[in-house]
C-alpha cells in the first residue's frame, strides 16, 4: 500500500512539472477584467495547385470563461467559397482515446473578408470563437488530437491534426497534437 502511494504521489508530481510554461500573446488585467491569450497554433496547413488554406488556433480566457479562437486563411488566385460561422458552427475534435469533443460557436455570424494582395492572390480570412462545453477540458488535457472536423453555416469540413507540421508559410514547426494538453492550464482559473 506504500508502494502504491508513493507511486501515485511520484506520478502526480511529474504531471504537475511537466506542463510547460505559458507563452502568451495578450495578457491583461485591468480594472475590467482580465484576458488572457496563448500564443497561435498552425492546426493544419493544405498548399496544392496554387491554392493554400491554414488554421490557426489560440486559446483564451475572459474573465475565467476558456474559449478557443479559430483563425482560417484561404489563398488562391481562383474563386474561393465563402465559409461562415453561425451560432449553429461547432468544431468537433476527435481524440486519440476515441473520444469526441464538441464546442458551440458564439452568436456572433461572421462570413470572414477577402483581400486581394499585390500578387493577384484572393486571401480570406475567417475568424471564429467556440466555447467549450462543461466538463471537456479534462479529455483534452489526457489525450492528443487526431481529427478536427468544423461545421460551417452550409458545410462541414474535416482536417486530420498531424504530430508535427513544419510550416511551409513561415517555417515554424508546431505540434497540434498534443496543443491542448500542453496548453490549456495556461487558461484556466
Amino acid at each position: 500500500m506504500k508502494q502504491l502511494l508513493l507511486s501515485t504521489l511520484f506520478l502526480l508530481t511529474i504531471n504537475t512539472f511537466s506542463q510547460t510554461n505559458c507563452d502568451y500573446t495578450t495578457n491583461i488585467t485591468d480594472s475590467l477584467g482580465t484576458y488572457k491569450v496563448t500564443k497561435e497554433c498552425l492546426m493544419s496547413e493544405k498548399v496544392f495547385a496554387g491554392t493554400s488554406s491554414y488554421i490557426f488556433c489560440s486559446l483564451a480566457s475572459t474573465d475565467g470563461l476558456p474559449t478557443l479562437n479559430v483563425q482560417l486563411i484561404q489563398k488562391s488566385k481562383g474563386f474561393i467559397k465563402a465559409n461562415c460561422f453561425n451560432k449553429n458552427s461547432r468544431l468537433y475534435l476527435q481524440l486519440n482515446n476515441g473520444k469526441v469533443i464538441t464546442l458551440v460557436h458564439t452568436d456572433l455570424e461572421y462570413c470572414g473578408s477577402m483581400i486581394r494582395d499585390e500578387n493577384g492572390f484572393d486571401n480570406r480570412v475567417i475568424v471564429g470563437t467556440f466555447m467549450f462545453m462543461k466538463g471537456t477540458m479534462e479529455d483534452l488535457k489526457n489525450s492528443p488530437v487526431s481529427l478536427m472536423r468544423i461545421k460551417f453555416l452550409t458545410d462541414i469540413e474535416d482536417y486530420v491534426i498531424r504530430k508535427k507540421i513544419t510550416s511551409e508559410l513561415n517555417g515554424t514547426v508546431y505540434e497540434p497534437e498534443t496543443y491542448f494538453m500542453k496548453n490549456l492550464h495556461c487558461i484556466e482559473n
